[in-house]
């Protein structure tokens, strides 16, 4: 998810909840299939394939859809609930519906075991065939789906929450080098100059006054 803009924590929350749901579907389909039956007798394995099927269909439709269709949807929410867990939204349909395949099908045949051993029921290989089948079909129905709309809200969220505006003086989020502020201010060297180009002009008339003076004072004497 990351590289279509959600970022690192959306990606993690995203996986932990569907982990999460993962763990509660698996703690009901526990409670729900291990209880020992209500019946008293427990029936032979069934082995055939179809012959469950068959049988069902012979009691009437309405019975068939009942008992059915609950074989059909109690592990069809891991087609979607698996690859939610995973968090990949770039993968091949064929693929990701043959892992999911496989792994439901791994957690069907556990459940089957377990039932045989814990509650006393049999193993009944239709049961196997309807939980994969309500799967696979709840895996093409919803995931692409899913994962198609998952991208385009990655991909707006993304556009929408750019890393943010630059700050002044830096880029990136590193600092920038400071702006050339042109060639150093250079003060040039100023040669000693003669004592008379610097004087003031009231100091040069003090000056002829004081020449003056000694010059009377010379000529007096």
């Amino acid at each position: 998810m990351q590289r279509h803009g959600c970022g690192a924590r959306a990606a993690f929350r995203f996986r932990a909840t569907g982990l999460v749901l993962l763990l509660a579907h698996l703690l009901y389909v526990a409670w729900t299939a291990l209880r020992p039956p209500a019946l008293p007798w427990v029936t032979a394995a069934h082995l055939q394939p179809l012959a469950t099927v068959r049988a069902e269909l012979a009691l009437g439709l309405w019975p068939a859809v009942q008992h059915l269709g609950g074989a059909l949807l109690l592990l069809a929410p891991l087609g979607v609930l698996l690859p939610w867990a995973a968090g990949r939204l770039e993968v091949p349909l064929l693929s990701s519906l043959t892992r999911t395949v496989f792994t439901g099908v791994m957690v069907s045949l556990g459940l089957a075991l377990l039932q045989t051993n814990l509650s006393g029921r049999t193993l009944d290989v239709d049961s196997l065939v309807l939980h994969t089948l309500g799967i696979a079909l709840a895996h093409l129905a919803l995931v692409p789906a899913l994962r198609g709309w998952l991208r385009r809200l990655c991909e707006r969220a993304g556009r929408a929450s750019p890393a943010g505006p630059a700050s002044p003086g830096r880029t990136g989020g590193l600092p920038a080098e400071e702006p050339s502020q042109g060639s150093a201010l250079r003060i040039p060297r100023v040669g000693a100059v003669p004592w008379a180009d610097v004087s003031s002009p009231s100091w040069a008339y003090g000056r002829d006054i004081a020449r003056h003076t000694r010059r009377l004072t010379k000529e007096s004497s």
